[in-house]
């Protein structure tokens, strides 16, 4: 996945500004930067929930336009920030809702259904309980357990770590860092806590007032001097 000269505005204001980025197959790539950098913008543009006013989008070498349901197609889930679940309902409810929107028979949809709890076993001590009811932690877990039902070959993560304890978010990226190497898919993950995600990343980009400032490795920004110079 990839983006070339991308623009977008917010209310007449530009906050992307041509970016140019490249997300490599199989890859974890971390997108910091300031508050209102662009970083959720961008991931906005790529699954289609906000419209770029120039430049293009590419999957697989093909030039797109973005929307929800093509880009869920083709393999791409979003995670947006604020975790996105609907409180009056169960995690199974919630689990059995993508499914059908995802048009997944029962058999099948038992079967991703297991997937996803043997990834994330914590989830069947919740189960039955509604998502209003449960920590931060646990309704990100929902969240990103309900993008890995259909199986995507690209995840958008945006802001998983807010609410959480460095040790939470070390429990639910380590499982999903796995499955993501086992199966060769792409995360973009937008985060601010650099500590704990440069661990599962593999490139790190950093992006300022709607420009990418930086691309390297996590290991190149161990020197906090130069980490802060970033924001």
């Amino acid at each position: 996945m990839a983006v070339r000269g991308l623009r977008a505005s917010y209310g007449g204001r530009e906050v992307l500004s041509g970016i140019d980025l490249a997300l490599g197959s199989g890859e974890v790539l971390c997108l910091v930067g300031h508050n209102g950098a662009g970083k959720s913008t961008l991931l906005k543009i790529l699954f289609g929930l906000h419209p770029a006013q120039s430049g293009e989008v590419r999957l697989r070498g093909a030039v797109l336009k973005p929307h929800p349901g093509l880009m869920a197609r083709d393999g791409v889930a979003y995670v947006p920030e604020g975790r996105g679940v609907f409180a009056g309902l169960t995690v199974k409810e919630i689990f059995t809702l993508a499914l059908w929107s995802a048009n997944l028979d029962q058999n099948e949809g038992r079967v991703r259904i297991e997937e996803v709890l043997d990834l994330l076993p914590k989830l069947k001590d919740f189960w039955s309980k509604r998502a209003g009811q449960l920590s931060g932690g646990q309704q990100q877990m929902v969240s990103i357990g309900r993008a890995l039902l259909s199986r995507p070959s690209i995840l958008l993560l945006d802001e998983p770590s807010i609410g959480l304890a460095p040790k939470l978010f070390q429990d639910l990226m380590a499982p999903i860092r796995a499955i993501q190497q086992r199966r060769g898919m792409s995360i973009l993950l937008v985060e601010q806590n650099v500590g704990e995600a440069f661990v599962v990343s593999d490139r790190v980009v950093a992006m300022k007032s709607g420009v990418v400032i930086y691309e390297g490795k996590p290991a190149d920004l161990t020197d906090h001097a130069k980490l802060l110079t970033l924001f």
